[in-house]
């Protein structure tokens, strides 16, 4: 897997100047971000998402006094909130996940909790429940979902009804309590993580559950450099609230960020594109997939929306108001590797659906 990582990243570097440019030179922009009478992208809105690009540059770097390395993992956590996605980590213990999570809600002023995942955990112990009392009568007592950045760790680990609780919350943005439904907070952002190496009394998540995340995130070791960097800052700094992190969003900054989102271009020509790679996926031989005898099932449509959706925030994020290939090729395995299933084949073979994924990126044309 990290081979794989490091060769995405290898082929995207060499081809994002050629993209981007050619997505300058050719491709029309979009009405709603056009000055049509002076037929160029309306500077206002560009200007805007420079503003953007700055306030996430800096709370990259505020995030980083706290936690070493993982900035690809932080970069995905940030285009998962601006697109209105959740994410499942998929790592060891002890390799911050809790921490980067924590850091993320802090800087950018919401509020955190985090649910650990065990057998005996009951649906109210997420939610929330009703109960009585004499001098109040009937009231709600509200769980810890009633939070905007929501970690729930070792989520293999509880049984599927109490999944399915938190799922809820993910897909409607509410959770009913008793006889009532109760909005969450907005906005609302949910990373769930499994542990790779333990599976002994677990219970796997369904597939059609896992499609309701929009990335799956592998999450490595740190770098020897790194790890150095981690020893010394344990050993100055062991409480979070020593590290003083600013605030440099709101909740309601955020919720604008995931409107302004949506005015980001992409092109017909790149809708086309990511239908094809959603379409690679499910009919392989149509395109010469190689690796295609192994996959039973393709992604399915919420593939196509995600590749829409997470393209144009890491777009903003890097301070662009058009989508290119590269931003495309950049997001599709986090958006794609989950959503394809393999066949008994391929499970025995040990394929990975990132190299079914790396050939499709590489086989099906842009245009």
């Amino acid at each position: 897997m990290q081979k794989l990582k490091s060769d995405i990243s290898k082929r995207d570097k060499d081809s994002r100047k050629l993209d981007e440019e050619e997505k300058i030179s050719n491709n029309k922009q979009g009405p709603h971000i056009i000055d049509t009478k002076k037929g160029n992208i309306n500077k206002e809105f560009r200007d805007k998402v420079k503003q953007y690009q700055k306030i996430f540059k800096n709370l990259k770097t505020e995030v980083g006094k706290v936690v070493v390395g993982q900035q690809e993992i932080l970069e995905s956590f940030l285009e998962a909130l601006v697109s209105h996605g959740n994410c499942l980590v998929e790592g060891i213990p002890g390799i911050a996940k809790t921490l980067l999570v924590r850091s993320l809600a802090q800087v950018t002023g919401c509020k955190f909790s985090r649910i650990q995942f065990t057998p005996d955990l009951l649906p109210s112990d997420i939610i929330g429940i009703t109960t009585y009392d004499e001098s109040r009568g009937f009231y709600t007592i509200k769980g810890p979902i009633f939070s905007n950045f929501v970690l729930g760790d070792e989520i293999n680990r509880a049984p599927p009804k109490v999944q399915s609780a938190l799922l809820e919350g993910m897909q409607e943005r509410q959770v009913t309590i008793g006889k009532s439904s109760y909005p969450l907070p907005a906005p609302f952002f949910v990373m769930a993580t499994q542990n790779p190496v333990e599976q002994m009394g677990t219970y796997p998540l369904p597939e059609a559950q896992i499609d309701r995340f929009l990335y799956k995130l592998i999450m490595g070791y740190p770098k020897v450099e790194e790890e150095k960097e981690i020893l010394h800052k344990n050993i100055s700094l062991n409480k979070f609230e020593d590290f003083k992190l600013k605030s440099l969003l709101t909740p309601e900054k955020i919720l604008e960020v995931q409107k302004d989102v949506k005015k980001i271009y992409l092109d017909k020509k790149i809708e086309k594109y990511i239908v094809k790679l959603s379409d690679a996926t499910r009919f392989p031989d149509k395109y010469k997939i190689r690796l295609g005898k192994y996959v039973e099932y393709g992604a399915s449509p919420r593939s196509s929306i995600g590749l829409f959706i997470a393209s144009k925030s890491h777009a903003l994020i890097t301070g662009r108001v058009f989508v290119t290939p590269h931003d495309i090729k950049y997001v599709a395995p986090k958006v794609l590797r989950h959503r394809i299933i393999l066949n008994y084949e391929g499970q025995a073979e040990e394929i990975d659906s990132g190299d079914i994924i790396k050939e499709i990126l590489d086989k099906v044309p842009i245009v």
